[in-house]
This record gives C-alpha cells, sequence and structure tokens, in this order.
C-alpha cells in the first residue's frame, strides 16, 4: 500500500514509441489520455502473440492484479521515461467487503494504484459513515454502500482497498509499575536550588522576611516566606515576560530537577525521550493572584487598553503546568491539581498513578504558588491566621510550639522527576527513592478548620501506608504539615499518635523554615522528604523552642538527627482548607 522502496524517485516524462520498444520494468499508458490521467501500468513481461502483435502483462504500479493487453508492433504507446524493478512490485487483490459488518473505529486505506505518486487514503468509520483521517465533520462522509463497490471495482479499476478491523481486545487487569524518584528541584524561601534548601534545613535557618514594598505599608502582617532572588532574572527575558511569578518558580525548579534527573538540557528532544511518554503535573491554588489583582487595578486607573492581553492566560492556576511543557516539550499530558494546601501533594500522587498504570513513563510533579500579595495577606491577616514577630529574632512560624499563633504565608516551587522504575534502571539513572503509595481524604468538617478529631488526616495516613504495601510499623519518618495554627497543629499530632501508635517515630515540620508555601507546600515538602531518605538525617523543626503539652510526638529540635535504621516509609503530609488531606509514601531502597 506504499511506494516500493526499489521505485526510482525521478520525474515522469512522457514520450511516444512503438509497442515494440517497450520492454520489463516500463511505465506504460496505452494512450495519451491515459497518460494525463496518470493512469500508469508496469510491464511484467512480453510474448509475441503473431508475427504483428505483442502480449503485454501489466500490473498497477503501487501493487494490484495483472492483466494482459494485445498491441501491434507498429502501434504508438506513451512510456514514462522511468523504469522500475517489476520484482518489487507486489500482486494484490482487494478482497470482496459485501460479507463484511462494519464498526465504528474501522479503517479503511484506499490506493489509486495505477499513479505511480500516489498516497493511501486512510478513512475511519465514525457516526456510521466513513471519515478521512485528517478530520471531516460528523455529516457528510461515505457510506458503507461506497466502501463495498470501491472494494469490488478496485481490481478493475487499477485501485487497492483494504479493510482494517477495529481490534476486539479482552479486559485484562493492568499491571502496576513501581515508580521512583531520579530528580529534584525547588526554588524557596531558603534560596534557589535543592543544595540551598537542603542546607538551610539541616542549619536550622529560615527565609522569613518583612514585606517592605510600598505595596505592603498599612497591612496588619507585613512578613512572608519569599523567594530572595528575582525569578524573571534566571530566566530569558521574553520568556519570563509571559510567566507569571508561580510558573516562573516552576519553570526554574522543573528545569533543575529534569537536569539532575540526568537528562539534557531543552527537554525531551534532546534527551531522547518520546514527548507524549511524559507528563506534567503541579499543585496549585491560585497560581499567581498579583496579576489578576494588577489587571484590575489597570483597568480602573487606564480603561480597557490599559489591560494587557496576558492578563488572562496568566491568571489561571494551570499556567505553571503549561510553562513547565512548553519550556521541556512535554506533550503526554500537563495537568494542574487544586485542592488548598494539599494540593502538591495531591498531584504528586495522581502523577504516581499515571506511571504506575502506563499513562506515561516519566512525570514532573509537585506544586508552585505565588500569593505573597496584599490581598491575599490582608484576606488571611482579617482571618487571624497569619502569625506576628520580628524575622530577625527568629522564625515567626513556630509549628506544635505552645506559643504558636498562625502561620506565614510563603511562595515557591518544588518539583520530583517520577519515572517507572523500569524506564530508569533500563537508562542507568541515579534512583532517590520509591514514591511508593499516597493517601487521600476529606474531613467535610468545615470551610476552613480541621476536624479537630484528626480522624480525616488519619484515614488518608493509613490509606498511603496501605497503597505502599507497607505497614505502619514501617514507619521511620513523618515530615509532617503543621502550619502553626492552634487547631492544625493539634488535629495532625492526634491523628499521627492514633496511627502510629506508642512507637516514637521521629517527626519535623518545616514551615518554621519555609513558612506555608500553600499549593506548593507539598512540593517543596516532599523534596525535603527524599533528601531526608537520601542523606539519612532528619532537618530540625525550627521555631518551636517549647512544644505544647498536647502534642505527643518525637519531634526533631535543636539540631539534626539521624534517620532511624528500622523501617523504610518517610511520610510526607498535607492538609488544606475546606478538609482536603494528602499524604504521600516514599520507601528508601536497599
Amino acid at each position: 500500500m506504499t511506494h516500493s522502496p526499489e521505485t526510482p524517485e525521478v520525474p515522469i516524462r512522457p514520450h511516444q514509441v512503438t509497442a515494440a520498444e517497450v520492454v520489463p520494468g516500463d511505465l506504460l499508458a496505452l494512450s495519451p489520455e491515459d497518460a494525463t490521467r496518470r493512469r500508469w501500468h508496469v510491464v511484467l513481461h512480453t510474448r509475441p502473440a503473431s508475427p504483428e502483435v505483442i502480449t503485454f502483462v501489466l500490473r498497477p504500479p503501487l501493487g494490484g492484479v495483472d492483466h494482459e493487453e494485445e498491441l501491434r508492433r507498429e502501434q504508438r504507446v506513451t512510456v514514462a521515461g522511468r523504469r522500475l524493478d517489476v520484482a518489487a512490485v507486489p500482486l494484490v487483490s482487494s478482497p470482496p467487503l459485501d460479507g463484511v459488518e462494519f464498526r465504528d473505529g474501522d479503517r479503511v486505506v484506499c490506493l489509486r494504484a495505477v499513479d505511480p505518486q500516489a498516497e493511501p487514503v486512510t478513512r475511519v468509520r465514525r457516526w456510521g459513515a466513513w471519515h478521512r483521517d485528517s478530520g471531516e465533520a460528523p455529516e457528510g462522509g461515505a457510506t458503507d454502500a461506497d466502501v463495498r463497490r470501491w472494494a469490488a471495482e478496485a481490481d478493475r479499476a487499477g485501485n487497492v482497498v483494504r479493510h482494517e478491523a477495529r481490534p476486539v481486545r479482552e479486559a485484562e487487569p493492568a499491571g502496576v509499575r513501581r515508580v521512583v524518584v531520579t530528580g529534584l528541584g525547588a526554588v524557596s524561601p531558603l534560596g534557589v536550588g535543592t543544595g540551598e534548601l537542603w542546607r538551610g534545613l539541616v542549619e536550622g535557618r529560615h527565609g522569613i522576611r518583612e514585606l517592605t514594598d510600598e505595596e505592603f505599608d498599612g497591612l496588619p502582617v507585613r512578613i512572608a516566606g519569599t523567594v530572595p532572588v528575582d525569578p524573571a532574572g534566571l530566566l530569558p527575558r521574553q520568556a519570563a515576560r509571559r510567566m507569571n511569578r508561580a510558573a516562573q518558580f516552576a519553570v526554574l525548579a522543573a528545569r533543575e530537577a529534569w537536569a539532575d534527573a540526568g537528562y539534557a538540557d531543552g527537554g525531551t528532544r534532546e534527551s531522547g525521550l518520546d514527548p507524549e511518554r511524559v507528563g506534567v503535573s503541579l499543585g496549585a491554588i491560585l497560581g499567581d493572584a498579583s496579576v489578576l489583582v494588577g489587571g484590575d487595578r489597570k483597568l480602573r486607573e487606564k480603561g480597557p487598553r490599559g489591560v494587557s492581553p496576558l492578563t488572562t492566560p496568566m491568571t489561571v492556576p494551570s499556567q505553571a503546568a503549561s510553562q513547565v511543557s512548553l519550556d521541556l516539550h512535554i506533550t503526554g499530558e500537563a495537568r494542574t491539581v487544586t485542592s488548598a494546601c494539599a494540593s502538591g501533594t495531591e498531584a504528586i500522587g495522581q502523577a504516581v498513578d499515571r506511571i504506575r498504570y502506563g499513562r506515561v513513563d516519566v512525570a514532573l510533579a509537585g506544586g508552585a504558588e505565588a500569593v505573597v500579595t496584599p490581598a491575599i495577606m490582608a484576606s488571611f491577616a482579617a482571618m487571624r491566621a497569619l502569625a506576628e514577630g520580628d524575622p530577625a529574632t527568629g522564625s515567626p512560624s513556630r509549628p506544635f510550639a505552645k506559643d504558636r499563633d498562625g502561620f506565614v504565608n510563603a511562595e515557591g516551587a518544588g518539583i520530583l522527576v517520577l519515572e517507572s522504575e523500569e524506564h530508569a534502571r533500563a537508562r542507568g539513572a541515579r534512583v532517590y527513592c520509591e514514591a511508593a503509595g499516597w493517601g487521600l481524604s476529606a474531613d467535610a468538617h468545615h470551610v476552613a478548620a480541621p476536624d479537630p478529631s484528626g480522624d480525616g488526616i488519619a484515614l488518608a495516613l493509613r490509606r498511603a501506608v496501605r497503597d505502599a504495601g507497607g505497614r505502619v510499623e514501617d514507619v521511620v519518618h513523618v515530615n509532617a504539615h503543621a502550619t502553626a495554627t492552634v487547631d492544625g497543629d493539634l488535629a495532625e499530632a492526634r491523628a499521627l499518635r492514633g496511627v502510629l501508635g506508642r512507637r516514637e517515630v521521629p517527626v519535623t515540620a518545616l514551615k518554621g523554615h519555609l513558612g506555608h508555601l500553600q499549593g506548593a507546600a507539598g512540593g517543596v515538602e516532599a523534596v525535603a522528604a527524599v533528601l531526608t531518605l537520601h542523606h539519612g538525617t532528619v532537618p530540625p523543626t525550627v521555631g518551636c523552642a517549647d512544644v505544647d503539652d498536647a502534642v505527643d510526638l518525637d519531634l526533631v529540635r535543636g539540631a539534626p538527627r539521624a534517620l532511624p535504621a528500622a523501617g523504610d516509609l518517610v511520610l510526607s503530609n498535607s492538609f488544606g482548607f475546606g478538609g482536603h488531606n494528602a499524604v504521600l509514601a516514599l520507601r528508601r531502597l536497599g
């Protein structure tokens, strides 16, 4: 159904000769009209029928059935000025389709075999009619009767018609693949890169700062965990102008994770990957709230002409995922998960499943957020949810502490490169750990406050351990969500004690270092949890000088602690407004 590889790619130059001059391999048109209509045949062989007549055995040049023609020796015929290898022209016949029952999804391929330069035309049966693969509207299209007629007339007309039935597949259980972490990237209040993040965590430093810009004047709370570097300055200027701040964080973290996984700069094509087998899964609550606020301000100050056409595409929470897919040429999928502060962890969990069940082989997963804006800060302050304090005297975010008084709003991005284990091993990748499982639940309790019983959190914890194929006894460390809110910390502590029992499992909370990165918290904290497994070191909890008496946990404070040798699971927790609970389970590889 395709051109023979032996067919010479030379122009067809019709010219007339006598039948006696024709030799096997010539492309022959029986009349000038046939040559004009591009109706040619290959001369397979000739034999004398009489002293004055020659019998020609002919076949369409792209394959078909043979027929014979008798021509007088002096009769003028048209040849194409090129010859074919006779042995390379297939002998094929179009089967009758009268008794075939067509179904939507069937394909029929039609080739005008008498034209050496013809291309196959494929039609697919949809909505009961046959439409070209290039896409015709549902109305119109060829009928079943048309297709049967084409097949019946094909041999006589010098065409080839093939019917390809839609394959019938029996349902089979999907195989579950093991998923591993091969790359890490982070942009956080501690700096750009996982190196800056890890050093800040183990050294007990924090990245919470006073907001000195004029736009924050008059706010009751003016501290936040802000990235100390302008991300736009680390990206090409034209590209940065089309990204919101959260997308800039995401692209920087994704590039670091991509390189850390051993892939080539530039993306999938430069790395020799099929872009359709790679995906992106990022969590975000708002992405970058400042773009919409800024657009509204320009509308009021300058009118409609003052609003940039980029306002809408830069406002949507999915911009970070789309920009990562653009930057690395990832076409498999680019999904965005929005489930309040659990968004980043849930996005990682969804990517784990996409790889487990064969939808993609590689995924960049995590979260990105940039919501340190006056309106968001004022809203959180009105809820009495924000901590106050002087960052110069220590972290104002005090998870699990007696004197905790709220969270610190923050920004950044954290991204993991996840792969199926066989994909990673086949390319000789360095593997940090296994992304072993995850769990979700919902409190169904309140629009903002957590269920004080911790039952919803406990359900997500148990589901993550079970999904990882482990037992509670396997848990060696917990990276707590612990935002330093009074009710949230207690609910999580109750859930952890209820699930872990009386075992002393070291727990750390990183929001004293970072503040609360909202939809990006799960991504950055997952990066930290992977590094905890990799280095065998648990970072300390910053800001908790005096633990709340009701928090009955083995909280790591003051200095890093060696990760216990017994057990192999690390849990990374994220819980959000509205009762969203997500837990990621990571397994140390022996």
